[in-house]
């Protein structure tokens, strides 16, 4: 009787939020006038958990750069102010990125009214007939080849995959399809098969059955990167439970270059927990630390973002899911570790390589068996189908001392895949200087970063009469 009742109770619920987004449609407006520099996008929305996500990541999958934004929901209305230009800088002129924007955040857009789970700008290319794979693990040279052998063995195509490294850490989203059928693989014990040695493959040496996990599954994931963070995230979790250690320690004493600078601080006085954020910019960034505060069941009240040059440096007002402030030294370390995490396992290092030719069945099994051969080890890959042909993506360091490779290894894997196929484009990573400035500033300046950002948040919002003078 009672899971009964609550079952109406959250019906009711679901509805009346229906209902008010319903009688408050999302407003866009695209101003071109207002900045000589940047097009504004003003976003106004009956507020729900996991609006803000949903805005960042349509602009993100339109490949929109955000020099600056402005964002505010605190009660029962958001709005936020999104200063963005294309991928060569330029204010948005083109009618139809303009329209695409306003159709998937505007009023007739129906992610507004679905659950926060649901993703805005998900491409349904056949998902339904594909077999999706999720595969977390310790990394090594040569991994990813084994895999992909493994698949191919087994007349596995794959279709599209995102892989990520962090930390020693590897983590996978391989969508494939019936080699034969071109469907989704449905035989019960093929897909055991397939479990397992990829589990095998995953441990490796190791004896610890935990170390790595492989599951394989029909249900279409709707966005690959917030599920790789999470994915990720609770490896991590997984990983300081049992051994006492969160991810990003090992970076963190290494120093790496690129080290972001996280501080949350509490706020009692306000009733929020304030998150600053300094690092080296880079695309994607706003989306992942949006999407790490959503999926730790933070709601941002109020925020300012600044990417203008090199560096970008974010401000949140955030409160719990459950209207607290992060109110123990715990949970904000806990906090500052996962966005510091979601930070750093997104910056691709390495040499950028673009595979384009005709698609087959084991492509990528012999791709990346040539890099594992000529000691290539890959950081990051992002497989892509068009049509018949194949378009793909990978990050390569040498795999013995993970430094650059040498030009002469370059050289011997074209040659040996086809020059006319795989193609060098230099990755272009922030001057080592400018990471070494981050960290130096940060050593006694992270109240001074804070109160840099605020004085220009909180002027922002007091005129606009969402929160008191702090004076």
């Amino acid at each position: 009787m009672a899971c009964g009742s609550r079952s109406r109770t959250n019906e009711m619920v679901d509805e009346y939020e229906k209902l008010v987004l319903r009688m408050n449609p999302p407003r866009v407006t695209v101003d071109n006038d207002s900045d000589m520099t940047a097009t504004l996008l003003k976003v106004d929305s009956a507020n729900k958990y996991g609006t803000l996500l949903e805005v960042v990541q349509v602009l993100t999958d339109l490949k929109l750069t955000i020099k600056r934004a402005y964002i505010s929901s605190d009660g029962e209305w958001f709005m936020d102010v999104f200063h963005v230009v294309d991928q060569d800088g330029n204010k948005l002129y083109d009618c139809q990125v303009i329209d695409r924007i306003e159709q998937s955040l505007g009023a007739g857009s129906l992610s507004f009214r679905g659950p926060p789970e649901r993703a805005v700008a998900v491409e349904a290319e056949a998902e339904e007939a594909q077999t999706t794979i999720e595969l977390v693990g310790r990394d090594r040279p040569g991994l990813l080849s084994e895999v992909f052998a493994v698949l191919a063995d087994l007349r596995c195509n794959v279709v599209a995959s995102e892989v990520w490294t962090h930390d020693g850490r590897v983590a996978a989203l391989v969508h494939v399809t019936d080699a034969d059928t071109l469907g989704a693989i449905e035989d019960p014990a093929r897909l055991d098969t397939a479990r397992r040695l990829l589990r095998h493959v995953l441990r490796g040496s190791s004896r610890d059955k935990k170390a790595a996990r492989a599951a394989v599954s029909a249900r279409v994931v709707e966005y690959a990167p917030r599920r790789l963070h999470q994915m990720m995230r609770a490896d991590r979790s997984a990983r300081r439970d049992g051994e006492g250690e969160g991810e990003g320690d090992g970076e963190r004493e290494r120093g790496g270059a690129g080290m972001p600078v996280v501080a949350v601080e509490d706020c009692a006085e306000r009733g929020y927990t304030l998150v600053n954020v300094r690092c080296r910019d880079r695309a994607k960034l706003l989306f992942d630390t949006v999407c790490t505060l959503t999926d730790m069941q933070y709601v941002v009240f109020h925020g300012t973002v600044i990417a203008e040059g090199s560096e970008a440096y974010q401000e949140y007002y955030i409160r719990h899911l459950d209207d607290r402030a992060a109110s123990s030294g715990e949970e904000r370390e806990r906090l500052r570790r996962g966005l510091e995490a979601a930070i750093q396992r997104r910056y691709t290092e390495g040499l950028r390589l673009e595979l384009c030719c005709e698609d087959r069945v084991g492509l990528l099994s012999d791709v990346t068996r040539v890099f594992r051969e000529h000691g290539l080890s890959v950081t990051h890959a992002e497989v892509g189908t068009r049509g018949a042909r194949a378009a793909n993506v990978f990050y390569v360091v040498d795999a013995s001392s993970g430094e650059p490779v040498q030009a002469q290894a370059v050289a011997a894997v074209r040659a040996e895949i086809g020059e006319q196929l795989l193609f060098v484009r230099e990755h272009q990573d922030a001057a080592a200087a400018a990471a070494n400035g981050t960290r130096s500033t940060v050593a006694g300046g992270r109240r001074s970063l804070g109160n840099m950002i605020r004085s220009r948040s909180e002027k922002f919002l007091y005129n606009l009469g969402l929160i008191r003078s702090c004076s």
